[in-house]
């Protein structure tokens, strides 16, 4: 049985907002600047991570109310975060390698398991946030950086701690905690670049 209370669920949301305003204010900021594939990757890796993370916080939610175990809402979101992430590290690392409108096309693989989504999140994650620190130090907020290594390292916390046993209040507590931490850290790191003039950041021609 799952120790989900209502105001746990709540706080689930925090995160997931935090994350929603940097990354939309990173979509205002970049885009025209980056190329279209870059920014369609981006917008729609983004898009995929947010919407992963309110399918899970609505999943408690509903819980919590007892209105319903619709375990689905939590069970897409290791797949649907994943790739999100992917597509967006992807996507910020074609802006600042390619010049625009190259268009990239991928063939789909066939896998099983889980082992490839790991891959996948951590590959996408550590992209993602190594291409916002080099615009960081590009845009001289050095100190900004700090930010994102620290959003990072918190999120592969929170990819140790989903292999623990989240039937317990205290582990959801925990875990949440240390996401609020990272995506706050996010959002910090975020309005710096913009406050910096990101949207007047030419990536290559």
């Amino acid at each position: 049985m799952n120790e989900f209370s209502i105001s746990m669920a709540i706080v689930d949301y925090i995160p997931v907002i935090f994350f929603i305003i940097g990354v939309a204010i990173l979509n205002r900021d970049l885009h025209n600047k980056m190329g279209r594939t870059a920014f369609s990757l981006f917008a729609t890796g983004t898009t995929n991570v947010a919407l992963a993370g309110l399918l899970k916080a609505t999943h408690k939610l509903l819980y919590a109310a007892n209105i319903c175990d619709f375990k689905t809402l939590t069970d897409m979101f290791f797949a649907t975060q994943a790739i999100g992430f992917m597509f967006a590290g992807f996507g910020l690392v074609l802006a600042l390698i390619q010049r625009k409108d190259v268009m990239v096309a991928t063939a789909p693989v066939v896998f099983s398991g889980t082992f490839l989504f790991v891959s996948m999140m951590v590959s996408g994650l550590g992209a993602m946030n190594v291409c916002l620190s080099i615009l960081a130090k590009r845009l001289n907020r050095k100190k900004t950086v700090i930010f994102f290594i620290v959003s990072f390292v918190c999120s592969l916390m929170m990819g140790y701690l989903s292999s623990r046993d989240f039937t317990q209040s205290f582990m959801n507590w925990l875990a949440q905690g240390i996401n609020i931490i990272s995506q706050g850290a996010f959002l910090i790191g975020v309005v710096s670049l913009h406050r910096a003039g990101l949207r007047d950041y030419r990536f290559k021609e």
